[in-house]
């Protein structure tokens, strides 16, 4: 089940022989109202169908689903881990009181799950001390995998100095970081280009277009819209930077990896697991454009180096990050092989 699919993803799911069907999800609104819509059509939809397998990943499906199982007894319950999320990210007291509803929620509904799967072993050992989750119900997989057919490898452009960041344009991606940083190196090697891509969001963490395209004008960034596909981004590019807070696997720097590029990110729970340092990139501390901005530096006086970073890269998605041997390990975690 989804919140909504194009017509062309539905007609996919029916060529392989998979129903669809709608429910209501506010993503990231925090408006009770909303979650409460969500949960009942669930729960409509589980006490009809009563599936034999629920398979849920991300904040509000994972809890919902969760709890609107209750009482359907002959449904097993597996929930996935995707990221902590904006309830999860330091902040003052609001923020404070969201982390500890989310908390709560996410006790009720994992209580009765037969297994909980997280990306990284951070978000699994938070998860831990705080209780949510007991350790003997706890699995690690290597992130949601990328295609490394449909992602294949591609030589580096010969030409300039180009970097890219992709993701959703929230501030706790470090996109703000990223502009800063871009800002200092371009007064010391102007023509380098720093390239955003990424669409607007909705959340309470949402940067404002009218932010980035600021950034444009002042030339730090070349911001390049919303895409379906990055490759062609990724193709064009010579580093791939991801300054983000946190994160469950990031898919961007998994593709960047497929791609053969260079990774620049931060030393935070689901990046760090990208990067061995020194070998397919580097890991910054979150939130500090000034570290940032240095080792950007440092990979543009040290061209010599991308390549090789780039095809340790690859050699890294192969090893551990092929989609087939995660899809794989899920479904021996589901219990289906």
């Amino acid at each position: 089940m989804a919140s909504e699919a194009t017509p062309e993803v539905i007609g996919q799911l029916a060529s392989m022989g998979v129903g669809y069907r709608s429910y209501p999800v506010q993503r990231n609104g925090m408006n009770p109202v909303k979650d409460v819509q969500t949960y009942l059509a669930l729960r409509h939809a589980l006490r009809e169908l009563k599936p034999d397998i629920v398979f849920s990943y991300t904040i509000k499906p994972v809890i919902w689903s969760g709890i609107a199982l209750k009482g359907v007894s002959t449904s097993r319950f597996y929930a996935l881990i995707t990221g902590l999320g904006f309830a999860f990210l330091n902040g003052g007291i609001v923020r404070k009181l969201l982390t500890a509803m989310v908390v709560r929620l996410y006790r009720v509904a994992l209580s009765g799950a037969s297994r909980v799967i997280f990306q990284n072993p951070d978000d699994r050992d938070l998860f831990i001390d705080r209780r949510i989750v007991d350790e003997v119900k706890c699995a690690l997989v290597n992130g949601s995998g990328v295609d490394l057919d449909r992602f294949s490898f591609v030589p580096l452009p010969r030409d300039g100095t180009v970097f890219i960041a992709i993701g959703r344009l929230l501030g706790g991606k470090g996109f703000r970081e990223y502009a800063q940083a871009a800002q200092w190196v371009k007064d010391h090697y102007p023509a380098a280009v720093f390239r955003l891509v990424g669409p607007m969001d909705p959340s309470p963490d949402g940067i404002p277009m009218e932010e980035v395209k600021g950034w444009e004008a002042r030339g730090w960034i070349e911001y390049m819209g919303a895409t379906e596909d990055s490759r062609p981004f990724l193709a064009s590019c010579h580093v791939f930077v991801l300054p983000s807070y946190q994160e469950g696997m990031p898919r961007t720097v998994l593709e960047a990896m497929a791609t053969g590029r260079p990774i620049l990110t931060t030393d935070v729970p689901g990046c760090r697991e990208t990067v061995i340092p020194g070998e397919n990139g580097y890991l910054i501390p979150k939130a500090n454009p000034t570290a940032l901005g240095e080792r950007m530096v440092w990979f543009i006086e040290h061209r010599d180096e991308w390549a090789r970073m780039g095809t340790r890269s690859r050699s890294l998605a192969e090893e551990r990050f092929d989609v087939h041997s995660v899809n794989r390990a899920l479904m021996t975690l589901l219990e289906l092989t």
